[in-house]
């Protein structure tokens, strides 16, 4: 089975160790790597079950993880643990997200070739059973998640419109944030690209 919360099996381990802790403080794990080199860094990212993460809350579960690893220790060197929101163009780890998302611009990759190709762009059009729909060029074609290698939403105008309002709706957007300024900035950009 395809795992794109936890990619290889260092990931998988730390997975464990930390996925209790994440969801005892009443979020889920998004998504956790080590990232090797000279100063290792260990990413994790989270959020609430309907969505959304705050400052405060990634700070928070870095405290507790940092708890948590220290006892289990399973990175043997010296490593940098940052705990952050999937962001914008968040990856898609779970087979839920793509139902969440149904509707944006994704690009998925597939571990193998399908159809002569591995990367696949277009708007997600959700799941059926264990098959993650999209809608491509030549139509909607549907992978099953245990192919996908990776996956991620695209950043358009669209979906930062939709994430400020959700987070305006929810209370969490900065009072003083003037969304005209994003149609604004939209419109130069048309205007500098002719």
């Amino acid at each position: 089975m395809s795992d794109l919360v936890a990619k290889t099996s260092m990931d998988r381990r730390l997975a464990e160790i930390v996925r209790p802790t994440i969801e005892d403080m009443g979020f889920e794990l998004v998504r956790i790597r080590l990232q090797g080199g000279k100063s290792p860094l260990l990413q994790v990212m989270a959020e609430r079950p309907d969505g959304g993460i705050e400052v405060d809350d990634c700070a928070e579960i870095s405290t507790a993880l940092s708890a948590v690893l220290d006892v289990e220790d399973p990175i043997l060197d010296t490593y940098t643990l940052e705990v952050g929101s999937p962001g914008i163009d968040r990856p898609l780890t779970r087979l839920k997200d793509f139902d969440t998302f149904e509707g944006y611009e994704a690009k998925l990759e597939t571990h193998e070739l399908i159809d002569g190709r591995k990367r696949f762009k277009g708007v997600l059009a959700g799941v059926e059973g264990q098959e993650v729909l999209i809608n491509v060029e030549e139509g909607t074609i549907g992978l099953m998640f245990d192919w996908l290698a990776d996956a991620k939403l695209v950043m358009t105008d669209e979906l930062i419109k939709e994430m400020l309002k959700a987070r305006k709706a929810a209370g969490t957007a900065p009072s003083d944030l003037d969304e005209t300024k994003f149609d604004e900035i939209a419109a130069d950009d048309a205007t500098q690209e002719e």
